[in-house]
């Protein structure tokens, strides 16, 4: 695996020691000698860098992109994601998730249920203290070069300080709405400032930054786990979206609190009705904010380096006949092959066998297998994928859907699962697993012990600047361009001729709803959904699109025993299962894309599952050479009826009836009335997080948005 090794010498670690997560707003580095000696050369500056990267990744995985709040609603809580377990087991997660019952529950949510002392908040501001360091301590070695121009092995780690902490910040602000600024280390960082200031200074300090740093593969170092003008370009983008996006602001503060990066007052275009004294809307000047990430990312697609936007799988046939034809399948390949994937821009470095990797553990393809020697071992699978949109929104010729989404786990004994749609864990319950990270695809997977498969962390890829790039145009009144860049992503993702994308942007009702629908199917299963709908306002349309066709799906599965979607795909009370060998009847007992004359193959359709091919090289026994591994399903999409003669066919055939819609009907509530829980469309969604009694103990601030403040 290509990470970086971080070695940290003791002089650097002195100089730049790991604040006390008890310190929540201090943002001191205390010094026990000069930094100009650590600054005196790259190689002590980078391993400078090295330590606050490792701060970081340790973050990110555990609380920001990985774990953390985003585990518990980023993952879980939009019109395509949900959660696996009862809504009654986890309500320090769901209450968050599902907008605190519209907003009510908030005052009754307990400040600590869900988010420590130490979680989050203070590991990010220990992120922002190293960065802090690194910036004040090189400002005046690199100011020349800026000013000039000149690209220099110390602007480029300067760049990647002044990126972390813009990442830090916008983490924050996306994660608890206005929140402490400070830049210079050694003071603590105390009293709310305004997210839109927050925004303004960041992004300043990107554009700064961004013609003095290396380009990916410009040089040696500067690898796809650390931050690269690519990285910044980038992060501009997003950013730039998101300051003129939609937020939830507080009205509880001071009437000037609001302003922008000058000092000035900001006004703002709202949308519905205030809610726990809170407002939803973007500030006035949005339109300026668009123009910025249109400039910034169509600078990274102009020259994205050694990033790849694949519109064709590289890969030929597999050894024993398997079938690739799926350039998206091909990047998550990559990732679970643990290389560097061709479309990524940057990756945070996870290594096999160390840390807590949430890949595939908690966002991945389920296990029931046991915590340690398993095959594989457990998978939680936190994130799961909502019935309504895998049967109703997916196209089922859209190559992204068996990527994203399998109806199938593992048992952890080297054998595939049909999963309940009962709530429950792993593969014993909770649904539709994502699919995009599975240790049974792993060229050598880790069976020692679970949570560690050094699978790494996607932060950023092309197909992400494409999608903005698309997106802001499409804001602007540029159809022409959006368009291009849309039909970029839907023509790699369809077979030639069948993207219909006309028609799509028809069904959608405009050109940028088609876009953020479109970034749905891109991302679906990576916890990207919810905040991109709370950003572009389209949060209350699509959860009662998603509530509206799960009513449906609901009442034509207690009436009839199925329900057809507008798509064509039909769910059923019951599907037929059957364990099988599948490498006696098709080759292989892991699944690529099934060709399209295969469909009809229960092995084989839905494609991307099954069980790795070499289980038995890592200790599995099935005591047998033709061990019946995985799972053969029939009725997945289409009606069988239960008394009918096909169904007798089957089970004389050798499958087994089995509950599958049956069981959402069974568990209405938590399927139906605990998705977005009494939201009514109109108030403004309090999707933030409180702040804990320490955090308003110590910065001297109050929360708003109704929550309580002890």
């Amino acid at each position: 695996m290509k990470t970086h090794i971080y070695i940290l010498t003791l002089v650097v670690s002195g100089i730049f020691s790991l604040n006390s997560c008890s310190d929540f707003l201090e943002t001191n580095s205390p010094s026990v000698v000069d930094s100009d000696l650590v600054f005196s050369n790259i190689e002590t500056a980078r391993a400078a860098m090295d330590g606050a990267y490792e701060n970081w990744r340790f973050c990110a995985s555990e609380g920001v992109f990985g774990g953390g709040t985003f585990y518990a609603a980023d993952m879980t809580g939009s019109d395509i994601e949900r959660h696996p377990e009862p809504f009654a087991n986890q309500p320090g997660r769901h209450y968050p998730e599902s907008l605190y019952q519209n907003g009510t529950y908030a005052g009754s949510y307990n400040l600590l249920s869900y988010l420590g002392e130490d979680n989050v908040y203070a590991t990010l501001y220990s992120v922002i203290s190293r960065a802090n360091s690194i910036i004040n301590a090189m400002e005046e070695e690199v100011i020349v070069d800026i000013k000039g121009g000149n690209v220099t092995d110390m602007t480029q780690l300067y760049g990647e300080a002044i990126a972390l902490r813009a990442t830090s910040y916008r983490e924050l602000v996306r994660i608890f709405g206005d929140v402490p600024y400070q830049v210079q280390s050694g003071v603590p960082a105390k009293g709310l400032s305004p997210r839109d200031f927050i925004y303004d200074k960041c992004l300043e300090d990107l554009i700064r930054v961004e013609p003095v740093m290396y380009r990916l593969g410009e040089n040696s170092t500067v690898q796809k786990n650390f931050f690269s003008r690519n990285y910044v370009q980038g992060l501009i983008g997003r950013m730039a979206l998101e300051a003129g996006g939609y937020h939830t602001r507080r009205l509880d503060l001071d009437v000037d609190f609001y302003i922008d990066g000058e000092g000035n007052k900001l006004t703002f275009e709202t949308l519905g009705a205030e809610n726990n004294n809170a407002q939803y809307g973007r500030r006035s000047d949005w339109k300026d904010y668009y123009e910025l990430a249109q400039t910034y990312f169509k600078k990274c697609i102009d020259n994205p380096g050694t990033a790849i936007f694949h519109e064709r799988d590289p890969r030929g046939e597999g050894k024993n006949g398997q079938v690739y034809e799926n350039p998206y399948q091909y990047f998550f390949q990559q990732m679970n092959n643990l290389e560097f994937a061709d479309e990524s821009i940057y990756e945070y470095a996870m290594t096999q066998g160390g840390g807590n990797d949430s890949r595939p553990y908690a966002l991945g393809r389920v296990s029931s297998g046991g915590s340690s020697n398993a095959y594989p071992c457990k998978s939680y699978g936190q994130g799961r994928i909502n019935p309504a949109f895998y049967y109703g929104m997916f196209s089922p010729s859209d190559k992204r859907r068996d990527v994203s989404a399998c109806v199938t786990g593992s048992d952890g004994k080297g054998n595939e699962k049909l999963i309940p749609l009962v709530p429950n864990s792993k593969a014993d319950g909770g649904g539709i697993t994502v699919n995009k990270w599975d240790e049974n695809r792993m060229a050598s997977p880790y069976t020692a012990a679970q949570r560690k498969s050094g699978i790494n962390g996607p932060y950023m890829r092309l197909s992400e600047v494409y999608l903005g790039y698309a997106e802001a145009c499409a804001a602007l009144g540029e159809d022409t361009e959006a368009r291009a860049y849309l039909d970029k992503i839907r023509n790699r993702s369809f077979p030639d001729g069948q993207a219909n994308t006309d028609d799509f942007i028809t069904k959608c009702g405009s050109l940028l709803k088609a876009i953020i629908q479109e970034r749905g199917f891109e991302y679906a299963g990576e916890g990207d959904r919810r905040w991109t709908l709370i950003r572009t306002g389209m949060l209350p349309e699509a959860i009662r699109n998603i509530k509206e066709m799960t009513k449906a799906m609901m009442d034509g599965l207690r009436a009839n025993g199925y329900y057809q979607f507008a798509n064509g795909n039909v769910i059923s009370n019951y599907v037929w299962t059957k364990m099988v060998d599948a490498r006696s009847e098709i080759g292989y007992r892991l699944t690529t894309e099934c060709p399209a004359d295969k469909k009809d193959n229960p092995i084989m359709y839905p494609g991307w599952r099954g069980q790795n091919d070499s289980w038995e090289d890592y200790g599995c026994n099935y005591g047998t050479e033709t061990p019946a591994t995985n799972v053969a399903i029939k009725g997945l999409f289409e009606y069988i009826d239960p008394n009918g003669g096909d169904a007798q066919a089957l089970e004389a055939d050798g499958y087994t009836r089995v509950d599958w819609g049956k069981a959402l009907v069974d568990n209405y509530d938590e399927y139906y009335t605990y998705l977005f829980y009494d939201y009514d469309y109109v108030k403004a969604p309090i999707y933030l997080w409180p702040f804990t009694p320490n955090i308003l103990a110590s910065g001297g601030f109050v929360n708003g948005y109704g929550f309580q403040q002890k």
